[in-house]
């Protein structure tokens, strides 16, 4: 087993592109949980898909229209949403912008 990291610095982790403007870097994680941050140029979809994975994300820059289980808001800046697992879920980026997502157990398939 590794040790465990405490502490994650920006530059350490590499983006991932995983569709046309929309990228992606694990920041730090462990087996019960994992911070991840996503970019988004404007227009930029996070398609819909599901995940038995708890996740809860923070708009740190942008807005995002965000649907859930069919229910759909638009969060900007500041806000937060929060998907039970299990759920189909997605965002269209209405701004350039920038997710920091949590999921508790830690996305083996992102590592």
């Amino acid at each position: 087993m590794s040790e465990q990291k405490f502490f994650a610095q920006p530059e350490a982790a590499e983006w991932v592109e995983l569709a046309p403007g929309n990228t992606r870097r694990v920041l730090i994680h462990t087996p019960e949980l994992m911070q991840v941050e996503f970019g988004f140029d404007k227009g930029a979809v996070g398609a819909l898909h599901s995940h038995p994975h708890v996740q809860v994300s923070y708009v740190a820059e942008g807005r995002f229209e965000v649907t859930i289980d069919g229910r759909t808001e638009v969060v900007g800046q500041g806000g937060s949403f929060i998907v039970p697992g299990g759920l189909v879920h997605g965002v269209v980026a209405l701004e350039k912008g920038r997710l920091v997502d949590v999921f508790t157990p830690h996305r083996a398939d992102f590592l």
